[in-house]
């Protein structure tokens, strides 16, 4: 149970730590630097105010609170202006004190005494242990001077001393040290670090272009060793990528190039037999082997070869929209009027995938909407239709190649079943995601995110 109790706190105090640590991989290298040097400032300075300032103060509150109580001892001896003017004369030039001696005069009772300054206090402490009077302290009796009056039975002494007998520049110069010293450590440790995270933050970079299908353009790996590595891997890595597509692609087209040969000499041949029902079964065979190579090869080229341009989204749906318009298809647009930023993208293949959707929208359908949201991160692309949709179970293996909810496998109603596949892979091709979800206008809605 004490565990069970102890837990929560705990977790809350991670999550509390979490939340407020820097996100950045520079700032969590500064707050690792600044911690421990703030932390020994910390320590510097209790232990200078601790030790070393107070033994000052005190030694210095002392010296100033005896020599003082050395004054009050002559005056009362002798308190004849004679004994006066040569004790001032003698103070002022062995000590460097003023004395002034008011006969009859009855001391203030002063308030107010910025009595939260510890070098005040200590020359009070002082004054207690060494005049044993009633006094006053001023620190501000102008010119730099601290006025300090004592009670005598005839009178007020007023002694002048100079700040600089209670008050000590070191610590002044100590402060400055140490902010000083702090703030250079500091700048040199933003140098260096920045010095070091450019790399990590030009590998991350290229990482996350390539992981959209953008263009990435070549870098020297940089920084620390493992750094380096990192970069080094991820060029070995890209390049392996890349002659993996590109030999599936060029093997592709070898294969198209061989099937089409010999699927022409049989429609050659079939068109010599005459026209009669076997004839045209079989020429009916040889046109679905055809769509079917055709499907299956723009399936293969959908990772493509297409170079990636700077591309206006809203440019690219309102022409997309006015090509299907003119080949007499009904299709609704609507676009945000929030603005876009042009975006690298392979403008053929996201037309690709979107005539795809299109076209499988308007087998069921009779409307067919196309959106275009966007948010901070990202733009939205909803193709929305009335048809029946297609059931929540199905939605998953509707984007597996030659999938088809058609159970007949007749092309004109079903297709061959590469039209979701192919738009899934150029979606994620851009590192975007794609899924289906209820239309609001009652049928099946596609959902196309894309990271800008």
């Amino acid at each position: 149970m004490a565990t069970l109790a102890e837990n929560p706190p705990r977790a809350r105090k991670q999550s509390w730590l979490k939340r407020h640590m820097p996100k950045t991989l520079f700032g969590r290298a500064l707050a690792i630097f600044l911690t421990p040097l703030i932390l020994m400032q910390a320590i510097s300075t209790f232990v200078f105010y601790d030790r070393h300032w107070d033994t000052m103060v005190r030694r210095l509150a002392t010296s100033l609170a005896g020599e003082v109580a050395m004054l009050v001892t002559e005056v009362e001896e002798d308190p004849s202006p004679v004994a006066l003017a040569r004790i001032d004369r003698k103070a002022r030039l062995n000590l460097g004190l003023v004395v002034t001696y008011r006969a009859g005069a009855i001391l203030e009772n002063r308030t107010g005494d910025p009595l939260f300054d510890p070098t005040l206090r200590q020359m009070r402490r002082s004054m207690e242990e060494h005049v044993r009077r009633p006094f006053n302290v001023d620190p501000d009796a102008g010119e730099r001077q601290i006025a300090i009056e004592v009670q005598l039975p005839g009178g007020v002494l007023e002694v002048l001393a100079h700040e600089k007998r209670l008050y000590s520049s070191t610590t002044y110069i100590f402060v400055m040290w140490m902010l000083g010293s702090a703030l250079i450590l500091f700048a040199i440790a933003l140098i260096f670090m920045r010095n070091q995270i450019r790399p990590i933050r030009r590998l991350a970079i290229a990482a996350r272009a390539f992981g959209l299908g953008r263009e990435v353009p070549e870098f020297k790996p940089e920084g620390a060793k493992e750094v380096r590595q990192a970069a080094e891997a991820f060029q070995q890595m890209r390049a392996r990528i890349r002659r993996q597509i590109k030999q599936r692609t060029d093997m592709l087209s070898g294969v198209s190039h061989d099937l089409r040969t010999p699927l022409t000499r049989m429609k050659l041949q079939l068109a010599m037999l005459g026209d009669d029902t076997a004839v045209r079964e079989l020429q009916a065979d040889v046109q679905d082997m055809e769509r079917m190579v055709e499907g299956y090869l723009a399936f293969a080229r959908g990772e493509g070869t297409e170079a990636t341009v700077t591309t206006d989204i809203k440019s690219l749906l309102g022409d997309f929209a006015m090509g299907e318009r003119r080949g007499g298809m009904p299709l609704e647009l609507e676009m945000t009027d929030a603005p876009i930023p042009p975006l690298e993208l392979k403008p053929q293949s996201v037309k690709r995938a979107l005539a795809n959707l299109v076209s499988n929208a308007r087998r069921h359908a009779k409307t067919v909407r196309i959106t275009l949201q966007a948010t901070e991160d990202a733009f939205e692309i909803f193709v929305d239709d009335d048809g029946p949709g297609i059931p929540e179970e199905d939605r998953g293996r509707v984007f597996k190649p030659f999938y088809r909810g058609d159970p007949s496998r007749n092309p004109e109603t079903g297709g061959t079943g590469l039209g979701l596949t192919i738009a899934r892979d150029i979606v994620h091709s851009h590192g975007g995601e794609i899924g289906l979800e209820e239309a609001p206008l009652g049928g099946l809605r596609v959902r196309i995110r894309i990271p800008v």
